[in-house]
């Protein structure tokens, strides 16, 4: 199960990134009310790859 695990982190991973380069794009543009809400979807995706990197990573050392 440690592979969905994993699974599920570069998941949350990718979804931070995409919402990190969408803020980019709008504040580039000044679109700072936009850019602000990817920012705040960015943050919550970061939060969530981080909880679940440490999930994956405790089941992957469980099984040494």
């Amino acid at each position: 199960m440690a592979q969905n695990a994993h699974h599920e982190a570069a998941k949350h991973h990718e979804a931070a990134a995409k919402s990190h380069k969408t803020a980019a794009e709008h504040h580039e543009k000044g679109d700072e009310a936009t850019a602000a809400k990817h920012s705040k979807e960015a943050h919550g995706h970061s939060e969530k790859a981080h909880e679940s990197s440490a999930k994956a990573h405790s089941k992957s050392s469980a099984k040494k």
